[in-house]
């Protein structure tokens, strides 16, 4: 069956990239704007001209290192927070006294924050506490003393920086948990249907060998007794399995990746009879009751059902003994299809089922419930001691959309 593998790129903090990209562009127009209207206060304009014709060509040259973490190195962070600091003591040499003293702004302005998130995206608050504070030093140095305004802009671009550092820093970590999750859930489900596999071939086989080589004795006992350990621990293999190491992105900007997600392509071609897949069950000890129509399903969907039927009735033979008797209902709902199949043999004792998934037996979980979960149906198992035992299976008839629906949850 075809099949075709999904990656997964989850990321977090590229919203917040592409939002500091835009915050710089806003706030060096800003500054630009600050300053025009207040040219003919500078007492040194060229002073101030030089410095915004350098900020302007940087941000705009700059763009691309802020587009992403990857891009975003140390250096360049340690140049951006350099050319803002610079702007910062630069401005009592360009700027009036007073303008200075009565709380003017910087030549950067605020543009400056800028600079401290791309610290506090690139590295968390860790990065962005030491960028702040140096930030912190070089406006009480403009200023010439703690003014009250002062330290209320120190103390907000503090605490936003740091803030911020500390969420990417928690979104990172909650980002690789929500992959390896999804690696787990997809490793779960390709062990699940490859035990279903295994279950409905070699596991029966060996199962029927062991059997028979008892019955049969000699050598062939001895054949049997190996087929029985081998089953025991193929049971063990595929009810444990092995879940590969998550992993993370190339490129940090892309955050961390999931190839492990299987899905089947669809395969061309209508719908299919359910009937004609069920029709070969019938038999001697085995009855099967149908609608007179079609009874139409996805062909995935189809042979799942058809499966789960086998399965159903492999259990009957197994355990209700080969003169066992199964009758097989089939009822075409407009939602849904229902297939019933019943045996008149001695049911199944209480908690014999979690008993036997415990020791691996997985043929109920996995070859019957299973297979209809993925479906986005349902295996429902009755049995009363010495009144035989029932299994209903119910599956949408849009299965699609009911497995779209599930992954979106």
């Amino acid at each position: 069956m075809a099949k075709r593998e999904r990656v997964m790129r989850m990321s977090v903090e590229q919203p917040l990239w592409r939002a500091l990209s835009a915050y710089r562009v806003l706030t060096m127009l800003y500054a630009v704007g600050l300053f025009a209207t207040a040219f003919e206060d500078f007492v040194r304009p060229w002073i101030a001209v030089a410095y915004f014709a350098v900020l302007c060509g940087w941000t705009l040259a700059t763009l691309p290192r802020v587009a992403n973490a990857a891009r975003c190195t140390r250096r360049f962070l340690a140049a951006d927070l350099t050319i803002a600091l610079t702007g910062i003591l630069l401005t009592p040499v360009a700027d009036a006294h007073e303008r200075v003293q009565s709380g003017g702004p910087t030549l950067p302005s605020i543009w400056t924050a800028g600079a401290v998130l791309a610290f506090a995206i690139k590295g968390g608050w860790r990065w962005a506490a030491p960028a702040s504070g140096l930030v912190a030093v070089a406006n009480l140095v403009e200023r010439g003393s703690p003014a009250r305004d002062t330290v209320h802009n120190v103390i907000l671009v503090c605490i936003a920086s740091v803030a911020i550092g500390y969420v990417v820093e928690v979104a990172r970590a909650s980002e690789r948990t929500l992959a390896r999750a999804l690696e787990i859930e997809a490793a779960t489900r390709e062990r699940e249907r490859l035990a279903r596999d295994i279950h409905d071939s070699v596991l029966q086989v060996l199962a029927m060998v062991q059997r028979r080589g008892a019955v049969i004795g000699g050598e062939a006992a001895e054949l049997g007794r190996m087929a029985g350990e081998q089953e025991v621990a193929l049971r063990t293999l595929v009810s444990g399995g092995l879940v590969p190491v998550s992993r993370v992105s190339e490129d940090a900007a892309e955050g961390a990746v999931v190839r492990a997600v299987d899905e089947e392509e669809p395969e061309p071609g209508g719908p299919v009879d359910l009937r004609a897949l069920l029709a070969p069950y019938a038999g001697a000890l085995v009855s099967l009751a149908e609608p007179g129509a079609p009874v139409p399903l996805p062909p995935v969907a189809a042979r799942e059902v058809a499966a789960a039927v086998g399965a159903a009735l492999d259990n009957v033979r197994r355990h209700a003994g080969q003169d066992a008797r199964a009758w097989i209902l089939v009822e075409d709902e407009p939602d849904e299809v229902i297939v019933t199949v019943r045996d008149d043999g001695p049911g199944i004792p209480e908690g014999r089922l979690d008993q036997a998934e415990g020791e691996g037996r997985l043929g109920v979980a996995l070859s019957i419930r299973g297979r209809l979960r993925d479906l986005g149906g349902s295996a429902e198992l009755i049995s009363v001691p010495g009144q035989g035992t029932e299994v209903e299976l119910k599956v949408p008839k849009d299965v699609t959309s009911t497995r779209g629906k599930a992954e979106q949850r």
